[in-house]
């Protein structure tokens, strides 16, 4: 005979500046290449954001996540090296003056930001049959994901910028990193201080994308069925500390 479950405990409210916090850490959130501080992350501080993202949400409670830390110089450039290799065949995938807007973006912050972050999905974890993955395999990797945006907007909020690169081969990040086969690689990031961030997305700024409006992404009931009823989303409904750019 099984056990009871425990029962639920109350949910909780947020207060109004608790709520606002939340929205805000989400629409100031950026993609960080080179407004990284030279001050350190203390480790307490590191494993907070560890902590958020073991905290993300994951398909049969697998926890499919390993965080590999960097710090070494070395290493870093081993990374840098892979990158430019990666980014020089990317940038003659474009033509004309795409191809010039590429070239002049700065794509990654691996040597100026003091601790790059590897997140990986081990695909092995909890056996074969796993709780929700059934009949989508690829719900670990979704739950690894999860993983990176808590730890995203918790680093927002100590201050920390995250810059996100993934112009690299597979194959060069795995020998540098001696990552196994059976784990995939997810994320690469960039961790540092900031004391200034772009006011909208950065690629926006430059000219390289304007953001969708989201009312051209909602469809209700149906794919393709655009609803005419829908609001205009304004951030100040939420709070009056959100801006009304945000990324």
């Amino acid at each position: 005979m099984h056990e009871a479950f425990d029962s639920p405990v109350p949910a909780g409210d947020f207060t109004d500046d608790e709520r606002a916090a939340v929205y805000k850490a989400i629409y100031t959130r950026r993609d960080v290449r080179d407004q990284f501080l030279s001050k350190p992350i203390a480790d307490d501080v590191l494993m907070r954001l560890l902590d958020a993202a073991h905290h993300a949400p994951s398909v049969g409670f697998m926890q499919p996540w390993n965080f590999i830390t960097i710090r070494d110089m070395a290493r870093k450039r081993q990374v840098h090296r892979a990158f430019a290799k990666a980014n020089e065949e990317a940038k003659a995938l474009f033509q004309d003056e795409r191809r010039a807007l590429y070239a002049s973006l700065k794509l990654e912050g691996i040597l100026k930001a003091p601790v790059n972050l590897c997140i990986t999905c081990d695909r092995t974890r909890g056996g074969t049959v796993v709780l929700g993955r059934t009949h989508n395999r690829q719900m670990d990797v979704y739950s690894t994901v999860c993983a990176v945006q808590n730890l995203w907007l918790a680093a927002r909020a100590e201050g920390i910028g995250v810059g996100w690169v993934s112009i690299y081969h597979d194959n060069d990040m795995r020998q540098i990193l001696g990552i196994p086969d059976h784990v995939e690689i997810v994320a690469y990031l960039c961790l540092g201080y900031v004391d200034e961030l772009f006011d909208a997305p950065e690629l926006e700024k430059k000219g390289w994308r304007k953001r969708i409006q989201l009312q051209d992404l909602i469809f209700e009931e149906g794919w393709g069925q655009l609803s005419s009823d829908l609001p205009h989303p304004d951030p100040e409904d939420v709070s009056p500390a959100i801006p009304s750019v945000c990324d």
